[in-house]
Order: structure tokens, then sequence, then C-alpha cells
């Protein structure tokens, strides 16, 4: 099964193809170009460099959210573009169960974070038992308070990745806690190719068109308005 892989959900970007669960190749970039002018010529340069066409490619993954509203919607507008074409099934990624196929190795709680901002981050748990990954909690937007709070109740070694990371080890400061190191801490296509493997052989595949991001908040645009509208509602007042 050749399936090609790509990421958008943060500020780098990523493609990879693989064969099963064998990498054949991968393109990264955190460069601060936007991903509307890296992910095609990434993906362009890493099919020619593999010797495959897309009408070879039998699945499309995608990192479907959470993460940066207008990266999710970046990839996933390449993905279909791409897909439509051939009919190609494809499978959406959590970003976060993605990115623990970073550290398959671990035997701890892993807790991938991405910044989501004012305060919060984008969350969940997962363990790895007997190389099958197991969820713990749905994905969700969760205060870092509130994530220490949950922490704490756990006794085994904690690891936490993602873009949100740094942030967190540092303001948590648990004894439990520790950061993934800098190779392995972020978002990356292989993940989502790994992941995307084992949903595939599970039969877990969508057409292009019922692609949608999961964002798992409303836009910041959308919130203000509502903010706003509440506040003319209440006389000026804060709910």
């Amino acid at each position: 099964m050749k399936i090609l892989a790509v990421d958008t959900s943060a500020k780098a970007a990523s493609a990879a193809l693989l064969e099963d669960e064998k990498l054949l190749g991968e393109f990264y970039t955190h460069s601060g170009l936007t991903h509307s002018q890296t992910l095609m010529p990434m993906v362009e340069q890493l099919l020619h460099c593999c010797r495959i066409t897309l009408p070879e490619i039998d699945v499309m993954a995608l990192s479907g959210g959470p993460g940066s509203f207008t990266g999710l919607r970046i990839g996933m507008a390449a993905v279909k573009g791409m897909a439509f074409a051939q009919n190609t099934p494809c499978v959406k990624v959590s970003t976060l169960e993605g990115l623990c196929y970073n550290l398959p190795e671990f035997s701890g709680l892993l807790c991938p974070v991405m910044d989501a901002r004012c305060g919060q981050v984008y969350n969940a748990l997962f363990r790895w038992e007997n190389g099958v990954l197991h969820r713990l909690t749905p994905d969700r937007a969760i205060t870092i308070s509130d994530l220490k709070a949950e922490l704490q109740s756990h006794s085994q070694p904690i690891l936490l990745l993602g873009d949100g990371s740094p942030l967190c080890h540092q303001t948590m400061q648990l004894h439990q806690l520790s950061l993934a190191g800098a190779a392995n801490r972020y978002q990356r296509a292989s993940g989502i190719g790994l992941c995307a493997y084992r949903a595939a052989l599970r039969g877990e595949t969508l057409p292009p068109k019922q692609l949608q991001p999961d964002y798992l908040r409303l836009p910041q645009a959308q919130r203000e308005l509502m903010m706003k509208k509440n506040l003319e509602f209440n006389g000026g007042k804060p709910l």
C-alpha cells in the first residue's frame, strides 16, 4: 500500500511517502514560508525522488486537526485536489494521534500538546501497549492549568511532545514530566502516514469530498463576534 501523507497543522510543513509501514521519503520545512508556498513543491519533489506518480498512490493521508485553521485548510485543499482526479481514498488523522507515532517505544503516558493560545492547548492522552496505540481521552482544547491538575493524578512517566510542549514543560514543572527531544517533538507527515496505514487496514477511509477539518473550537473572529453580541444583549456587561 503506497501512502502519500501531508501535515500542515502548525508552522512546519511536511510530506511523506510510505509503502505500508516503510518510510520511502519525507520532506520537512520550518522556514517561515507559508504552506501555500512550500507544500506542493515538496510533494512534487518527493514523488520525483521516489520515482512514484500520483496514480500509483493507494491512499492519501493528512492531519485533519486540531491545529492552525489556515494550515489545516491548505492541507485539506491540496489533498482534495490531488485525490479527486484519481478518486483516491483518503484518511484523516488526528494531529495529536499522529504525533504519538514519533515515539512508539515510549512506555509511559504520551501527552501531545499544541499551542492553542489564550492559555489553552490542544491535547489528548495516549499510551502504547504491545505495539498498539490506545487513546485515553478525546482530542480537546484545555487550559494549561486544568491539564496540569489532571496530570498530577498520574504517577507514571509522562512525555510531552508537540509545539506546545516547551511551554507546558516550563509552566507545569511536575517531577514525572519530561520533554521529548527536538528530533521527535514536532508534527511530521511520516507519523500521519503510519497512523493512516493502520486506519486504512481497518477500512477507515473517506472519499475526498467528505474531508472536513476538525478545529475543536470556533475561529477567533467568530468567537469575538459572539462575545460582542453577548455584550450588546446584556447591556455591555460581560457574562
